[in-house]
C-alpha cells in the first residue's frame, strides 16, 4: 500500500438513500419496510432478551444461590508460601505479594493463614491474621503489622429476643 492509495474508494460526501419518494426512486411505496407487520410501523423496538415470542434464555436458566455485591473479598496467603518466596528479614505487604505474583486477583482485605511452617524472621503487614499465623511468625522472630481495613466490616446483627406480648384485658 502506498500513501496515495490510503483514501482511495472513500467518498467524502456519501449520498443518502432517500426512501418513500415514489415508485421511480426504487425505494417508494413501502420504503424498504416490507408489507404491514411490526417492522412496517414506526417506533419498533424490542427488549434485548426478546427471542421471537419464545421463552427467553435469561428466564429459562435456573437461578440459584445468592450473590452479595457488598461482601468483602478476602485474599488469603498461607505462611508456607511466604517461607518459600521471601528471604530472611524481608517485608511482606500487599504490594510485595503483587510484585512476586503470589496474589494476582483483586481483593479488599489480605489475610495471612497459618498453614505450613516458617523459619525466617519476616516483617508481615496484612489486614487480618489467623491466630496460628500470628504465633508462628512471632515464634520465628518476625514482626506483625495490622493494616486498617479499607471497607468497614459489617458484622451480623444477632436477633434480639422478642418481647412477650402484654396480656389483653
Amino acid at each position: 500500500m502506498n500513501l496515495h492509495e490510503i483514501n482511495s474508494g472513500i467518498k467524502r460526501f456519501k449520498k443518502i438513500k432517500r426512501r418513500g419518494r415514489g415508485i421511480g426512486s426504487g425505494h417508494g411505496k413501502t420504503a424498504t419496510r416490507g408489507h404491514k407487520g411490526q417492522f412496517g410501523r414506526s417506533g419498533v423496538s424490542f427488549h434485548p432478551a426478546f427471542q421471537g415470542g419464545a421463552m427467553p434464555l435469561v428466564r429459562r436458566i435456573p437461578k440459584r444461590g445468592f450473590n452479595n455485591k457488598f461482601a468483602v473479598v478476602v485474599g488469603e496467603v498461607n505462611i508456607a508460601r511466604l517461607e518459600s518466596r521471601f528471604a530472611s528479614g524481608e517485608t511482606v505487604s500487599p504490594e510485595t505479594l503483587k510484585e512476586k505474583s503470589i496474589l494476582k486477583h483483586p481483593y479488599d482485605v489480605l489475610k495471612i493463614l497459618g498453614v505450613g511452617e516458617i523459619s525466617k524472621p519476616l516483617k508481615v503487614s496484612a489486614h487480618r491474621f489467623s491466630q496460628s499465623a500470628k504465633e508462628k511468625i512471632e515464634k520465628a522472630g518476625g514482626q506483625i503489622t495490622v493494616l486498617p481495613t479499607p471497607k468497614p466490616v459489617v458484622k451480623n446483627k444477632t436477633k434480639q429476643a422478642k418481647k412477650p406480648l402484654a396480656a389483653k384485658k
